[in-house]
C-alpha cells in the first residue's frame, strides 16, 4: 500500500527527483503517430501472473515490433461483492496502490524502467468512472460517491453489481482523482493512460485532468469510446476505439453482407475527429464475445492487416501472436496456453515494422481508395508520402482465384511485397490473383 504519497510530494527530495526524471522522457508526442499498442493481461500472461514474470517477455515482444504496452488495471481489487474467485481488475480498491497478485510497487516501477530501457512506452488502464465496494474512499470520503435514492446505499454502476459510481460534481473527489493519476506518471514513470469507459465520465473532468497532467509532461491518451458516438471527447484523447467498425465487420463476415456495408462505416470514420484504434480482439471481446476467430473466422488475418495499415493505430491483445483460440476467464486464473511457437509473431512483426518505418503509414497520412475490377469483393487502398507509397489489397470475400485488376492511375511502378519480399511490377500488368480472404501489402 502506498499511503503517504501526497504528503511526500511536498518534499524537496521528491520534487528534485521528479525534475530529474522529466529529462528521461520524450518531450513531444510524435511517437504516437507511428506506434502500435499491445494490451497486457498480467494475470493470464504467465503461470506466475506477476510483473516480474512478464518482464522476461519484453525481449520477445521487442523482437516482434511491439512499441506501446498497455497494462490492464494494476490497482488492488475490491473484495466486497467481487466477481468469481479473483475479482475484476476494473473494481479498484485503491487508486495509488498495486494489486498484490501482481507484485509490489517497486516491481512495477522496475518493469517500467526496463521497458523504457528496451524502447517501449508504457500506458496503464485508468478506471475513473467507478470503484469497487470497499475502495478506501468509501470509508474516508463516502460523500464522493453517488447514492441510490431507493436504498440510500452507493449507486451500482450500470449492469455491473461489483462496482459503484463516483460523483463528479464533487470537486474534492475530482482533484483526488487527478492527483492519483499524477502519482503514476511521476512516481512510476508511465507514458499515458487507456481510460476505461471514458464516455461515462464527464468531458469537463477529462479536460481538467489533461490540463493538469500536461504540466508534468506530454502523455498518450487512449479512450474507450468511439469517435462516431462521442466526437467531442476527441478534444482530450489522442486515439479512441472503433466499436462501430468492430460490430459491422463482424456482421459483414457472419451474415455474408455486401462489402458496401463496411465501406460506409469507414467513410464515417474518415470524417470523425482524432486517431482511431483498430483491433480484432481485446480483453472484453475475447472473454465475453469470443476470440477473433469466433467473430471473423478466415477473415481474421485480413482484418488484422487492415488494422495496421489503415489510418490510425493498431491494437493487439495478449496472445494474438500465438494465435490464441480460447476465451480467457475474466475473474479466475486462466493462463494463456503459450506453446513456444508464436506462429503469428512474424506476421505482426512485418506489420509493426512497416508501420513504424514506412513514412506513408504515419497516422497523419490519409487513405485513398484504389479502384479495382472487383469492387464488390475487394477493399483496396493506398497511402502516399512524397515518393513513398503503400498499397493494400484485401480480398474480403469467399471467392477464390480472383483476378483483380488495379485500374487506378495512382498505382503503378515497382513494389516490394511486404510479406514475401518479392518484387511486384505494376508498371503495365496491374493484375493480382487472390484466394479467399487473401491480403497483399505492397510498398515502395
Amino acid at each position: 500500500m502506498i499511503t503517504s504519497w501526497l504528503a511526500a510530494c511536498n518534499s524537496n527530495s521528491v520534487t528534485n527527483n521528479n525534475q530529474e526524471r522529466k529529462m528521461e522522457y520524450t518531450a513531444n508526442k510524435d511517437w504516437i503517430k507511428t506506434t502500435n499498442i499491445y494490451e497486457v493481461n498480467v494475470r493470464q500472461y504467465t503461470k506466475e501472473g506477476t510483473f516480474n514474470a512478464f518482464k522476461n517477455e519484453l525481449p520477445r515482444l521487442k523482437e516482434m515490433g511491439v512499441e506501446t504496452l498497455w497494462f490492464m488495471p494494476i490497482t488492488p481489487i475490491s473484495q466486497k461483492n467481487k466477481k468469481g474467485t479473483l475479482g475484476s481488475p476494473y473494481a479498484c480498491s485503491d487508486y495509488t496502490a498495486i494489486n498484490p497478485e501482481f507484485g509490489t510497487f517497486n516491481d512495477f516501477k522496475n518493469l517500467v524502467k526496463e521497458a523504457h530501457a528496451q524502447g517501449f512506452k508504457v500506458i496503464i488502464d485508468w478506471v475513473a468512472n467507478h470503484t469497487g465496494w470497499d475502495h478506501r474512499w468509501t470509508k474516508e470520503h463516502p460523500d464522493w460517491f453517488l447514492k441510490d435514492s431507493a436504498t440510500n446505499d452507493f449507486k451500482i454502476a450500470s449492469g455491473m453489481d461489483d462496482i459503484i459510481e463516483l460523483d463528479y460534481k464533487n470537486p474534492q473527489m475530482r482533484q483526488a482523482m487527478i492527483d492519483a493519476m499524477k502519482f503514476w506518471v511521476q512516481e512510476a514513470g508511465i507514458d499515458g493512460f487507456r481510460c476505461d469507459l471514458a464516455f461515462w465520465v464527464e468531458l469537463d473532468f477529462w479536460l481538467e485532468a489533461k490540463k493538469e497532467l500536461d504540466k508534468v509532461r506530454p502523455l498518450f491518451w487512449l479512450a474507450e469510446t468511439d469517435p462516431l458516438d462521442n466526437p467531442e471527447y476527441m478534444q482530450v484523447f489522442d486515439a479512441a476505439y472503433t466499436w462501430t467498425w468492430m460490430h459491422k465487420s463482424k456482421d459483414f463476415y457472419q451474415q455474408h453482407l455486401p462489402l458496401e456495408s463496411i465501406d460506409s462505416v469507414l467513410n464515417r470514420y474518415n470524417q470523425a475527429p482524432g486517431m482511431k484504434a483498430w483491433f480484432t480482439a481485446n480483453h472484453d471481446e475475447n472473454s465475453w464475445n469470443g476470440t477473433e476467430y469466433e467473430k471473423y473466422g478466415d477473415a481474421a488475418k485480413a482484418l488484422a492487416v487492415f488494422s495496421s495499415t489503415w489510418q490510425g493505430v493498431p491494437l493487439v491483445y495478449s496472445g494474438q501472436e500465438l494465435p490464441n483460440h480460447k476465451r480467457l476467464e475474466f475473474f479466475e486464473k486462466d493462463t494463456i496456453a503459450w506453446n513456444g511457437k508464436n506462429e503469428l509473431a512474424p506476421f505482426y512483426k512485418t506489420l509493426f515494422g512497416l508501420r513504424k518505418n514506412h513514412p506513408a503509414l504515419n497516422a497523419e497520412v490519409s487513405v485513398n481508395y484504389v479502384q479495382t475490377s472487383e469492387p464488390h469483393n475487394v477493399l483496396a487502398y493506398s497511402r502516399t508520402k512524397g515518393e513513398k507509397q503503400v498499397v493494400v489489397v484485401l480480398n474480403l470475400s469467399r471467392n477464390g482465384n480472383l483476378n483483380v485488376n488495379l485500374t487506378d492511375s495512382h498505382v503503378g511502378g515497382t513494389y516490394r511485397n511486404a510479406f514475401t519480399n518479392s518484387v511486384v511490377d505494376l508498371t503495365s500488368n496491374k493484375q493480382l490473383l487472390l484466394q479467399p480472404w487473401e491480403y497483399v501489402v505492397l510498398e515502395k
